[in-house]
């Protein structure tokens, strides 16, 4: 079918006008292209992750050597989603308290358009790194399903786009990191939950 603008319009669920490089925290949600169980099981309340789940862990964790001026926080690999919080940090360094986001984070170094030394990027967006992250886990996926026998998955291994929250304080920083860990527990009563 042809691209028509009236039916393949898609609006943005980002927020208008906000710099996602910018310091701050984010809750990010990824969701498995439809919700195909791909990365382990649940029982009795605990994530038990698969090898599939496992290699979605260490891309996770690598992303803060991709992007160094991104801190890894909470996460959760659940059969057929993930959940994290991601810091974008000033580069000055330290940690960004909750609702710490309202200022462009410090020039330097200085902005770059492409990778640099040892391929690393500083100030990308939450999108450039989730985009990242998927590509990376695709690709790795794939290498599993040939070399390993992993489930197969059809054309995609992620939806299409992604959800994401901006964190504004502390106190939903604290609810927002419990929904993430107490998310297995949580796993019968999930609207992600196939069933």
């Amino acid at each position: 079918m042809p691209y028509n603008p009236n039916i393949h319009n898609r609006r943005s669920i980002r927020l208008k006008g906000y710099d996602y490089s910018q310091a701050g925290l984010y809750f990010i949600t990824i969701c498995v292209q439809n919700r195909k169980c791909l990365f382990g099981n649940v029982i009795a309340g605990k994530m038990i992750l698969n090898d599939a789940g496992r290699m979605i862990e260490n891309w996770y964790f690598e992303s803060e050597n991709k992007y160094p001026d991104k801190k890894c926080r909470e996460m959760i690999i659940m059969p057929n989603h993930f959940h994290c919080i991601v810091e974008n940090i000033p580069i000055s360094g330290g940690n960004t308290k909750p609702g710490d986001h309202t200022e462009s984070p410090p020039q330097w170094p200085p902005p770059q358009t492409e990778y640099g030394a040892n391929n690393k990027k500083y100030n990308a967006t939450i999108g450039d790194a989730t985009g990242w992250f998927k590509t990376m886990t695709t690709n790795e996926y794939i290498r599993g399903v040939k070399k390993y026998n992993w489930e197969r998955f059809n054309k995609k291994l992620w939806q299409r786009n992604y959800w994401e929250h901006i964190i504004r304080n502390e106190a939903e920083y604290n609810r927002i990191a419990d929904y993430i860990i107490d998310n297995p527990k949580n796993w019968d009563d999930d609207k992600l939950n196939p069933k």
